[in-house]
């Protein structure tokens, strides 16, 4: 497969000034597929420890000597770990807290040696206390696969290529039809790798169905063997509120729909620790744009997305006959499946430092506002072809930003300092609002 996040992990090989580098994510968004796909292209060789196995816990014992954990390494894979061309692979590096610890050192030490790890409960060894190399190590994080990613893993180069190539060019209808085609497929298969390709393989929704459901049961199992019980069954309440909070007009999380009488002040853990696994994310409310954006944020008022599409689907139990009736697809739940897809995308978009949305007074609502290195852009999300946006609108004319955003399955065009943008070409957003 296809995975967007390689480009960076060629970009960290070559730096100067490279530090042992942790790919972040949840549970089976193909950290370890991709770190060895990484390795297997661009180094001769990659020695691969799992410390979720337990076998390596004396080696990390006493001095942290990067020369003596090297020789340890290569005794067992069996041959020289060399610098540079060998890759070093740390797997589930957060269950052995000696090994996250090791990476300092070899930051300072010994960075001739390429070392890359991961971690799928990495937020959870930190939340209990286990000590993070601060300022001595590179961090990605990887999500589940996004739409461009889903269209690579199914054959759909020629779409992609139009819409990379043409960046200005209105999309002909023929093109636009199989790109909304292939989003109806997204919105239900999502993009857990496991997932997609199965789907790739068979193309069965109730096959698909199947491996979404063992996913989420092994997120449940996680919520009992790495969560405190004293918390753990509010975890897996907010977990599973999670599409009926988005289901509601104005996506805001209300703490009542997690169960009848809850307060925030007894969720509040909950919620940090589903960020912790991953598996969740907060988008606050903000009064105004201003910059910092971050100070303007009213913490009290927040939107509460999952972290893959097609997880909601299944956990919100939509049919795929949807598909075959595009306004039903893309308006059921009150549009909340194109605002969760939005949000994944813009998550995985580069450059893209926050993610908020606006309210004002409760007559207008701005889906998000994202903050970008140099810009504040407000982006509204319509879940068919109506272009009508009076919050929006409204929003222009209180901040006057440089540059707006709202996406449909209207065409691509620019109306002054209006970027549309459809729907189903939205991963390529950083193109459009140049």
């Amino acid at each position: 497969m296809h995975r967007s996040l390689l480009g960076e992990l060629v970009k960290w090989k070559d730096k100067k000034d490279r530090k042992p580098l942790i790919l972040k994510g949840a549970r089976q968004v193909g950290k370890t597929w991709l770190l060895m796909e990484f390795g297997r292209l661009y180094f001769q060789d990659v020695c691969y420890i799992n410390f979720e196995r337990g076998e390596f816990s004396d080696v990390f014992e006493g001095e942290l000597d990067p020369a003596r954990i090297v020789d340890y390494l290569s005794a067992a894979h069996g041959r020289k770990v060399e610098p540079e061309t060998t890759l070093i692979v740390f797997d589930e590096v957060q269950e052995l807290p000696r090994a996250l610890t090791s990476l300092k050192y070899f930051a300072e030490e010994a960075p001739e040696y390429a070392i890359c790890s991961a971690g799928s409960h990495l937020g959870i060894a930190l939340h209990k206390g286990t000590s993070f190399p601060v300022g001595k190590v590179d961090l990605l994080e990887l999500y589940p696969m996004g739409f461009e990613e889903f269209l690579m893993a199914d054959g759909q180069e020629a779409l992609l290529l139009f819409i990379f190539e043409n960046p200005g060019e209105p999309i002909p209808s023929l093109i636009a039809e199989r790109l909304t085609d292939k989003l109806k497929q997204y919105l239900i298969i999502g993009g857990m790798p496991r997932v997609v390709q199965n789907w790739v393989d068979s193309h069965d929704y109730s096959e698909a169905a199947q491996m979404q459901k063992v996913i989420l049961d092994n997120i449940n199992d996680d919520f009992s063997k790495h969560i405190p019980g004293s918390i753990a069954s509010k975890v897996k309440y907010v977990w599973e509120s999670i599409h009926a909070q988005l289901a509601r007009e104005n996506r805001k999380f209300v703490y009542g729909l997690v169960r009848e009488g809850a307060r925030a002040r007894e969720y509040e853990a909950a919620l940090l620790w589903l960020a912790d696994m991953g598996l969740a994310y907060s988008v606050y409310r903000i009064e105004k744009p201003g910059v910092p954006i971050r100070s303007y944020e009213d913490r009290k008022a927040f939107k509460l997305f999952m972290f893959d599409i097609g997880l909601l689907s299944y956990m919100s139990a939509l049919s795929p006959e949807l598909m075959v009736r595009k306004s039903e697809m893309f308006t059921e739940f009150k549009g909340a499946l194109t605002e969760q897809y939005i949000f994944g995308e813009l998550k995985k978009t580069k450059g893209i430092r926050s993610i908020n949305y606006w309210t004002s007074e409760g007559i207008a609502e701005v889906d998000f506002i994202v903050s970008t290195d140099n810009n504040i852009i407000p982006v509204e999300v319509k879940a068919g072809d109506d272009v009508k946006a009076k919050s929006l609108k409204k929003y222009r004319e209180d901040y006057a930003p440089e540059l707006s955003v709202r996406t449909s399955f209207a065409g691509l065009r620019r109306d002054a300092d209006l970027q549309n943008i459809p729907l189903y070409a939205f991963f390529n957003f950083n193109e459009y609002i140049k």
